[in-house]
Order: structure tokens, then C-alpha cells, then sequence
């Protein structure tokens, strides 16, 4: 089967153990290296202050591929925060695409032809939680982010599904209608 991964995208969200502040919400863009999603990847290279990019590795020199930049929907302001991002966050994100790859979520063949990026969610109460459970934040991010994946591969949800819950869901957030 040919798919076209010129350029995909998916999101999820997955909810923390009760009592944490460790909700994950990646966005996804996965595509072709050749195509819009490898020149945004090659353009995210640049960094900027309080939102630093990297690359997703599960230790050091175990770079994952798809070659996979995550970065943070927001600003990075103490190193608390920096470190699980750079670690658990880095960590689960690496775990989930290597998953993906094993259980044939991504094309393993093309695993080298292609990019992802990673939009990542830190709560910022996060830095301030004494009782911080980095399991579950690595739980809730690893499964958002497989989770995400699919949907990308998958064009999901798909226009139909989007047109049929119109009027019956509702944001998360919604309180104003």
C-alpha cells in the first residue's frame, strides 16, 4: 500500500491520574522530508527563547526516526520544567514513536524519508508540584503522542465524523455557550 504522507496531522489529549497536573495534548505533523512537513522540521531548528526544540531521543546517542523535533506549546521559564521536558517528555515521546514503528503505525521502510513534530504540553503548575508523579506524566505523554500519531496516519477524525458530532460535542473548555 502507497500512502501519501505528504503532510499529516493528528492530536490527542490524555488525562493525568487524578490529583496530578500532567495532562498531555500533543499536535502532530507528519510528512514527507521532501515536502512542507521537512521544510517546517528544518525551520524549527532555529530556537527561540522559552521554547527550545529538540530532538526526540530515548538516551543519549539513540536519536528515534522518524527524526522527531519536540517542542513546547509554552514558555520553558526554570530549569524544573526544562528537565521534564527534556527528560520524561523527551523520553515517553522517543518510547511512542519506536512503538509505532514496531506495531506498524508508521512505515518502518520510510522510517528515514520522513519527519514529525511534536507540539508538546507542559502544565506549568508542574515546576511547583511537590507531589509530581513523573510516571504518570510520561504515561499520559506517551500514550498522547502514540495516540496523535494514528490519528495522523489515519486522516482521523475523519470529515464525516467531524460534520455528524457538530452540534453534539463540545470543547473541553467550553463555558460560554
Amino acid at each position: 500500500m502507497n500512502l501519501d504522507l505528504t503532510f499529516r496531522t493528528g492530536e490527542a489529549t490524555v488525562f493525568a491520574a487524578p490529583g496530578q497536573v500532567t495532562d498531555a495534548m500533543p499536535e502532530i505533523l507528519l510528512g514527507r522530508v521532501d515536502g512542507p512537513a521537512g521544510h517546517a522540521f528544518a525551520n524549527m531548528m532555529a530556537q527561540s527563547k522559552g521554547h527550545t526544540a529538540m530532538f526526540a531521543i530515548r538516551a543519549c546517542n539513540q536519536m528515534v526516526r522518524p527524526a522527531t523535533m519536540i517542542v513546547p506549546k509554552v514558555t520553558l521559564r526554570d530549569m524544573t520544567t526544562i528537565e521534564l521536558f527534556g527528560g520524561v517528555v523527551q523520553s515517553a515521546t522517543a518510547d511512542a514513536i519506536v512503538d509505532c514503528l514496531i506495531e506498524g503505525i508508521l512505515p518502518k521502510d520510510q522510517a528515514n524519508e520522513l519527519c514529525i513534530i511534536s507540539l508538546v504540553w507542559i502544565d506549568p503548575r508542574c515546576a511547583a508540584e511537590t507531589n509530581l508523579d513523573k510516571k504518570d506524566m510520561y504515561r499520559t505523554n506517551y500514550e498522547a503522542t502514540k495516540l496523535a500519531i494514528q490519528r495522523a496516519m489515519n486522516n482521523e477524525p475523519s470529515v464525516d465524523t467531524l460534520i455528524a458530532n457538530r452540534h453534539s460535542i463540545k470543547h473541553d473548555m467550553d463555558d460560554w455557550s
